[in-house]
């Protein structure tokens, strides 16, 4: 078992959680202004990306970029991680190759801090991403606690690249917020990215 064999339902039994479904979770995040070089990058890659319409090219031509961008806002203080293995309790199913954590600190080889863990959504299907983003959220939970690290709370999002869905995970319980964030309103999905970060 890995993380991409939970579904909510799933997950949700085995490690006792309570699911919170909330409306707007983030409607008081303001926005932040998409940087040109990546409204220029956007504006080239997005048509590619739906064009050839595979996980893999909304990842490289969209998120990617995205969480780039993120960063560099950011000042470099976090890092970020594609394709990591992420292997902390495997005997759970904790286990697995993610998509992308980030992590909030700027260190590049290792992964310290893991943050935010983002699940590219397969077949275009966010919510039946949303087990395997709250398996890989609890592994960071379990992660940060085995190394001493003060985080109290772990968010996730699922994403098609033009669509994203995002969740929080405080001890027991998971809120998911209802509401989908969409491309064409760039500067939310940064807004909320960055507020994380800074919280």
């Amino acid at each position: 078992m890995s993380y991409s064999d939970f579904s909510l339902a799933s997950v949700r039994k085995i490690f006792n959680l309570t699911i919170v479904d909330k409306n707007d979770m983030f409607a008081s995040i303001s926005e932040v202004e998409c940087p040109h070089l990546l409204a220029e990058i956007l504006k080239e890659n997005i048509p590619l990306a739906l064009a050839s319409n595979t996980e893999k090219s909304r990842s490289e031509m969209i998120i990617t970029p995205i969480l780039i961008a993120v960063r560099k806002y950011l000042n470099n203080k976090i890092s970020l991680f594609s394709g990591v293995d992420f292997n902390v309790e495997p005997e759970q199913g904790l286990n697995g190759n993610c998509d992308f954590i980030i992590s909030l600190s700027p260190e590049l080889l290792i992964l310290t801090a893991p943050i935010i863990t983002i699940v590219e959504a397969k077949k275009e299907n966010i919510n039946a991403g949303l087990g395997e983003c709250v398996a890989e959220m609890i592994a960071a939970q379990i992660f940060n606690e085995r190394e001493g690290n003060n985080i109290q709370t772990i968010y996730g999002t699922v994403t098609t690249g033009t669509n994203w869905k995002f969740l929080k995970l405080s001890g027991q319980v998971v809120e998911i917020d209802l509401s989908e964030y969409y491309i064409s309103n760039i500067g939310k999905i940064l807004g909320i990215l960055s507020s994380i970060l800074t919280e």
